[in-house]
């Protein structure tokens, strides 16, 4: 990194300098990052102050933080804690390995206790970007008639395709689990689950109803498509979806939907919209059955090494191959590596459209 251009993160509307500390690591850590206040630094007067409170003892800032964060605040030897203390010169209170709660910051000045906290959430949401995955927003496409068809298009494919190079019924995905993504999110404890459901049902009131007028969206499951630029070399193919009333609903909901979980912090912004696809083959079901089955899903399993497969016998086989029609009723928030007693995602809450 060009320490006279340093990396500059956005976090509440405010900028910030990323410096680069080279310490000792964590397990798995390669390093550790440091930030300071940049131009968009906060003023006495200024609104994120909001979060500290006076007290009898001088200033206080509570913030909650999942419990497997803490280790990030306090540093090898809770140096990087020690730090913070010092250079703020607050005190800083974090509860005990594997206890839900606040992290606690006490100060004699104001000033000193919002950079404590600035630097914090600075932290955190550095780190969060690092983390794997751990729920996703999905539609469900595993009704019945189209689990049937997904597996005709399986057995044709074995049939017609199984010489061509890298194809076996390894690439497929599981009937049970086929689904759309709009988004992948990191929640670490009840609290933050809590909130994403609060947030699906906040967007069912402000926008989802208006759109579906309360009823279920008509999509068709139609086509196949590939991800990457050389069919010979395809890692993951897709069915295509649209509304079976030629609007463009779908994909308002979808792209809403991820536009308010972006802006509320528990999602990464990846697109510009969201790509509607549901995955059928993907290479990394070859040597991971467990993986998530879709391919915009990120996470360190997106860097395993990859076979693809050459699909252009599939794709000009199956061009246009009719998986069916489904009924759209639920948006929901699904726990990745999971099942229910369909064979689905456990749902960890949901937004209905009736």
């Amino acid at each position: 990194m060009d320490v006279l251009r340093p990396t500059l993160v956005r976090i509440g509307g405010r900028v910030y300098r990323k410096n680069l500390i080279r310490e000792q690591p964590f397990p798995q850590e390669e390093e550790e990052d440091d930030f300071s206040a940049g131009p968009g630094d906060c003023t006495d007067d200024d609104p994120c102050d909001a979060f500290v409170v006076e007290t009898e003892r001088g200033f206080q800032s509570r913030v909650e933080v999942p419990s497997p964060f803490y280790k990030y605040i306090i540093g090898k030897k809770g140096e990087t804690k020690k730090r913070l203390e010092t250079e703020t010169r607050t005190s800083i209170s974090i509860p005990k390995p594997g206890v839900e709660g606040e992290i606690v910051i006490i100060g004699q000045h104001r000033s000193g206790v919002i950079s404590a906290r600035t630097r914090i959430d600075v932290l955190l949401d550095s780190f969060r970007k690092k983390q794997p995955f751990t729920h996703f927003l999905s539609f469900a496409l595993n009704q019945p008639a189209i689990q049937e068809k997904f597996l005709q298009f399986k057995e044709e494919v074995l049939e017609k395709c199984s010489q061509d190079h890298g194809v076996s019924s390894s690439l497929f995905q599981n009937p049970a689990k086929l689904h759309l993504t709009l988004g992948t999110l990191v929640l670490l404890n009840e609290q933050e689950i809590r909130k994403a459901c609060d947030l699906l049902q906040q967007c069912k009131e402000d926008f989802v109803d208006h759109i579906t007028g309360g009823k279920p969206l008509t999509v068709e499951v139609a086509g196949v498509e590939y991800m990457n630029d050389d069919p010979a070399m395809t890692d993951v193919l897709y069915a295509k979806v649209h509304m079976k009333d030629g609007s463009d609903r779908l994909q308002v909901i979808a792209d809403r939907l991820v536009e308010r979980f972006v802006a509320s912090g528990l999602m990464l912004k990846e697109w510009d919209r969201v790509k509607l696809h549901a995955t059928v083959m993907n290479t990394l079901f070859r040597k991971d059955p467990t993986e998530e089955r879709n391919s915009t899903m990120t996470g360190k399993s997106s860097f395993k090494e990859r076979e693809s497969f050459n699909g252009r016998n599939i794709l000009k086989l199956f061009e246009n191959f009719y998986f069916g029609e489904v009924q759209l009723d639920s948006v929901r928030l699904s726990q990745r590596f999971s099942s229910d007693t369909s064979g689905y995602y456990a749902t960890s809450g949901q937004l209905s459209f009736s």
